[in-house]
């Protein structure tokens, strides 16, 4: 009976990570209570990356729902398992099935994927590593699909566009294991603050040359269970599991709540807010902004979405028309991390931004490299020549901060300025500054 429960990635109809995960634990049950085998192929597509880097991400994605379509049209009926893992990362779960049919099943997804696909009137040749684990005595779900995992990762290492059979041994030391249940532990961490309200929001500062603050961006904290997640942990794991779309709508609404609250303690401030490329692809992202301006009651001129130069460059026409719908709102956009993709200044030109914030990159060199201070400099003079407000992200020092404003940044912001800081701890600063 199929679970009600389960989420379907949208692009390949294929459950989801977490799905997959139990509804592996209910086929192995299954398959132990019957004595049955059970077989497990993890797929993952060669070269993907450079797919996405040639054509962009909605290319991407269409060799992804064309691939899982070829998957679907040669697996052999039996209510077998159909799961996307990851970016280009599959798992098929057969029931009942052998090490013979197992490998021929993988040996025929070889050839089937191998078809070549026109991809805006080029002609490109994808191919897989697949790795195959059979079920056996001491295997959990999580085991079988680890030893399938590490079979496709020796497929890759020796070249790809083949076939490894995973080795007979349960590998419980494995550090895929580890690294994959630490995934899991983080998931299931981000899960429950979700529920208990282990997450919040700093607010760090961006300050102007003049002293005024431009606005405060807002950066997701999570502590669940008496433990504090640093972001550069749960963030890629959130992006993996799909749970960055629920983070990301509840970051824009605490942002806008907050962004009220500092217009009616009479310092109505601008706060920015980061959103991912799963966001502004998401049919929800339009209705989530609208109603978090209208749950806090806010003018949109409060409100900023910061989105990476290279998301901003998307050529995919559901991400443009976001940002465009953005736009007419009137909530700002600002580009982060700039100078650390690859976006033309064709495109730059036709991007709907307000703010470009330079990549801490170049600031950390500063003052001595002169050449970084070179390429400050004009993208400073591009940016308000092209409207948008500038500003120098992660400024440390004095010297920092006397150097980019010599250049003409307009506003600076990092631990020179002030830290990231709760909401109260940020409305006593605003209120100190403000003080004769």
């Amino acid at each position: 009976m199929p679970d009600k429960h389960a989420v379907i990635d949208p692009i390949t109809g294929f459950l989801d990570r977490r799905s997959c995960l139990h509804a592996a634990h209910r086929m192995l049950a299954a398959a132990e209570s019957t004595r049955q085998p059970l077989a497990a192929l993890w797929i993952d597509l060669d070269r993907f990356r450079q797919i996405n880097a040639s054509f962009g991400h909605a290319a991407g994605d269409e060799v992804i729902a064309r691939v899982a379509g070829r998957i679907r049209m040669v697996l052999p009926s039996g209510g077998h398992l159909l799961a996307r893992m990851g970016s280009d990362e599959f798992v098929v779960m057969l029931r009942g099935e052998d090490r013979p049919v197992a490998e021929a099943f993988g040996r025929l997804l070889l050839v089937t994927i191998e078809q070549s696909l026109c991809i805006d009137e080029i002609l490109i040749h994808p191919s897989a590593s697949i790795g195959v684990a059979l079920l056996q005595a001491g295997d959990d779900a999580l085991s079988l699909l680890e030893r399938a995992d590490r079979a496709m990762g020796e497929a890759k290492r020796q070249g790809g566009g083949r076939l490894e059979m995973a080795a007979g041994e349960v590998l419980p030391g494995y550090h895929g294991v580890s690294l994959a249940r630490e995934e899991l532990a983080i998931e299931a961490d981000l899960h429950a603050a979700l529920d208990s309200g282990g997450l919040s929001l700093e607010y760090q500062p961006i300050v102007s040359r003049d002293g005024r603050v431009e606005a405060v961006e807002a950066l997701m904290r999570c502590k669940v269970f008496g433990r504090n997640l640093t972001p550069d942990r749960f963030i890629p794991v959130a992006e993996k599991s799909g749970l960055i779309i629920r983070l990301g709508e509840w970051s824009l609404l605490q942002g806008a709540r907050f962004a009220a609250r500092l217009r009616d303690e009479g310092r109505p401030t601008k706060v920015a807010i980061n959103v991912s490329r799963a966001q502004l692809t998401s049919p929800e992202f339009l209705p989530a902004l609208h109603g978090a301006l209208l749950c806090a009651d806010i003018s949109p001129e409060l409100l900023e979405l910061e989105l990476t130069e290279s998301l901003a460059m998307e050529l995919a026409d559901v991400v443009q028309d976001n940002l465009r719908r953005v736009r007419e709102a009137g909530v700002g956009l600002a580009i982060d991390d700039f100078g650390t993709g690859f976006s033309s200044l064709s495109s730059l030109k036709d991007l709907p931004a307000t703010k470009l914030k330079l990549d801490k990159s170049f600031i950390q060199v500063l003052p001595e490299d002169r050449r970084a201070l070179a390429v400050v400099k004009a993208a400073t003079r591009m940016g308000r020549e092209l409207g948008m407000v500038v500003v120098a992200e992660g400024v440390e020092t004095d010297a920092q901060r006397q150097c980019l404003e010599e250049a003409g940044v307009d506003a600076l912001q990092g631990f020179a300025l002030a830290r990231p800081m709760p909401e109260d701890l940020l409305l006593n600063w605003l209120k100190q500054r403000n003080s004769p």
